[in-house]
């Protein structure tokens, strides 16, 4: 069962029930832990006020598909063409914010400065001919995203490296792709603090990128 409030000057005037799974998680570091690259309001706002949002709307688009709530939020995502047209766009918008939001926080760490290793270091000097010029060409995707949406590193059907950008909360499952890498480039994902500068949120959010996460997601997807 899912609980959402309505508030009215900071009181609660009415509660309520969905049956439904989706819940916000905590994040799994503290919300300060980004810093310097990531400050803590943008975390606080970004998690505790966007994504659960997203949450909130995601439920009430499925509150009224009971038979909807026994699939995983990829499941969902993975099969919208499936989805009954009346929460079809809910759920890509607002399903789409859970499941991307989720997904970054986890390939985001406090332990800064990681580098690729193993597997995942080779196929992307295999792919991109250095870590330089794969840094340049994801920024460069997300640099060059039109309005809101993320970039994305991804293995495609054919088990390659490839590098994506999609629009508002579209994610590449969406495509068959299967992420690995995602970095958020809505504006209040960085404005607090890079204001306008999208190019240097994006230089600087490598120094927080957990590659040990990405490794695994990498090694998981192409199995």
């Amino acid at each position: 069962m899912y609980t959402t409030t309505i508030e009215v000057d900071n009181q609660i005037v009415r509660a309520v029930q969905y049956d439904t799974m989706f819940q916000l998680e905590p994040l799994p570091y503290n919300y300060n832990a980004l810093d310097p690259f990531i400050d803590e309001e943008t975390m606080r706002i970004h998690h505790d006020k966007h994504h659960a949002a997203y949450i909130d709307n995601l439920n009430k688009a499925l509150s009224d598909f009971p038979d909807l709530n026994s699939q995983s939020i990829e499941s969902l995502i993975k099969n919208l063409d499936t989805l009954p047209e009346k929460c079809k766009t809910a759920i890509r918008n607002h399903g789409g914010g859970h499941l991307n939001h989720t997904f970054f926080w986890n390939i985001l760490t406090p332990n800064h400065g990681q580098k690729p290793e193993g597997e995942l270091h080779v196929a992307l000097i295999k792919t991109f001919g250095s870590l330089d010029d794969f840094y340049t060409q994801f920024e460069s995707a997300g640099l060059t995203r039109f309005g809101s949406g993320w970039v994305w590193l991804v293995v495609n059907t054919q088990k390659g490296l490839e590098i994506v950008s999609t629009a508002n909360q579209d994610n590449p499952l969406s495509e068959e792709k299967t992420p690995i890498l995602g970095v958020d480039v809505w504006e209040h994902a960085y404005y607090l603090k890079y204001q306008n500068k999208r190019a240097e949120y994006l230089k600087q959010i490598w120094n927080v990128i957990n590659y040990r996460q990405i490794e695994e997601n990498f090694l998981k997807a192409l199995s």
